[in-house]
Protein backbone atom coordinates (compact mmCIF):
# COMPACT_ATOMS: atom_id res chain seq x y z
CA UNK A 1 0.00 0.00 0.00
CA UNK A 2 2.78 2.23 0.96
CA UNK A 3 4.58 1.77 -1.87
CA UNK A 4 1.24 2.31 -4.18
CA UNK A 5 1.18 5.51 -2.56
CA UNK A 6 4.44 7.02 -2.83
CA UNK A 7 4.26 5.57 -6.82
CA UNK A 8 1.25 7.37 -7.56
CA UNK A 9 2.58 10.69 -5.76
CA UNK A 10 6.27 10.40 -7.80
CA UNK A 11 3.78 9.82 -11.22
CA UNK A 12 1.52 12.81 -9.86
CA UNK A 13 4.79 15.38 -9.53
CA UNK A 14 6.33 14.25 -12.66
CA UNK A 15 2.85 14.84 -14.53
CA UNK A 16 2.66 18.31 -12.85
CA UNK A 17 6.30 19.31 -13.64
CA UNK A 18 5.57 18.27 -17.44
CA UNK A 19 2.27 20.19 -17.57
CA UNK A 20 4.39 23.67 -16.06
CA UNK A 21 6.77 23.09 -18.83
CA UNK A 22 4.32 23.16 -21.60
CA UNK A 23 2.86 26.56 -20.11
CA UNK A 24 5.10 29.21 -19.89
CA UNK A 25 4.40 31.95 -18.07
CA UNK A 26 2.09 34.79 -19.36
CA UNK A 27 3.74 38.00 -20.22
CA UNK A 28 2.74 40.82 -17.96
CA UNK A 29 -0.22 42.93 -18.88
CA UNK A 30 0.57 46.39 -21.16
CA UNK A 31 0.19 49.57 -18.70
CA UNK A 32 -3.05 50.91 -18.96
CA UNK A 33 -3.38 54.53 -20.66
CA UNK A 34 -3.53 57.47 -18.24
CA UNK A 35 -6.66 59.25 -17.83
CA UNK A 36 -5.54 62.49 -20.24
CA UNK A 37 -3.91 60.20 -22.85
CA UNK A 38 -7.56 58.49 -22.73
CA UNK A 39 -9.27 61.91 -23.30
CA UNK A 40 -6.76 62.81 -25.96
CA UNK A 41 -7.24 59.90 -27.81
CA UNK A 42 -11.44 60.05 -27.58
CA UNK A 43 -11.05 64.08 -28.41
CA UNK A 44 -8.85 63.38 -31.80
CA UNK A 45 -11.57 60.32 -32.52
CA UNK A 46 -14.56 63.01 -31.55
CA UNK A 47 -12.56 65.19 -34.09
CA UNK A 48 -11.82 63.11 -36.85
CA UNK A 49 -15.96 61.97 -37.01
CA UNK A 50 -16.91 65.33 -36.96
CA UNK A 51 -14.08 66.48 -39.95
CA UNK A 52 -15.73 62.94 -41.88
CA UNK A 53 -19.63 64.21 -41.21
CA UNK A 54 -18.77 67.41 -42.16
CA UNK A 55 -17.17 66.94 -45.35
CA UNK A 56 -19.63 64.49 -46.35
CA UNK A 57 -22.59 67.26 -45.79
CA UNK A 58 -20.64 69.80 -47.98
CA UNK A 59 -19.69 67.58 -50.80
CA UNK A 60 -23.16 66.07 -51.11
CA UNK A 61 -24.26 66.60 -54.72
CA UNK A 62 -28.26 66.89 -54.27
CA UNK A 63 -28.16 69.27 -51.09
CA UNK A 64 -29.16 72.57 -51.87
CA UNK A 65 -27.62 75.14 -49.69
CA UNK A 66 -30.22 75.59 -47.23
CA UNK A 67 -29.98 72.17 -46.18
CA UNK A 68 -26.37 71.82 -46.04
CA UNK A 69 -26.50 74.87 -43.66
CA UNK A 70 -29.35 73.44 -41.24
CA UNK A 71 -27.52 69.89 -41.18
CA UNK A 72 -23.97 71.84 -40.28
CA UNK A 73 -26.04 73.48 -37.73
CA UNK A 74 -27.26 70.73 -36.24
CA UNK A 75 -23.63 68.87 -36.56
CA UNK A 76 -22.31 72.19 -34.76
CA UNK A 77 -24.56 71.63 -31.70
CA UNK A 78 -24.00 67.57 -31.47
CA UNK A 79 -20.27 68.10 -31.48
CA UNK A 80 -20.52 70.74 -28.91
CA UNK A 81 -22.53 68.54 -27.08
CA UNK A 82 -20.32 65.89 -27.25
CA UNK A 83 -17.23 67.73 -26.53
CA UNK A 84 -18.56 69.12 -23.48
CA UNK A 85 -19.60 65.94 -22.20
CA UNK A 86 -15.96 64.24 -22.65
CA UNK A 87 -14.48 67.44 -21.08
CA UNK A 88 -16.94 66.54 -17.86
CA UNK A 89 -15.82 63.26 -17.91
CA UNK A 90 -12.19 64.54 -17.88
Amino acid sequence: MKKLIISMLFVFGFSTTAFAQKHPPRPPAPPHPSKSEMYNKKASELAKKYNTEKKLILNHPLATKKMKQSQLRALNEKYAAEKKLLRATK
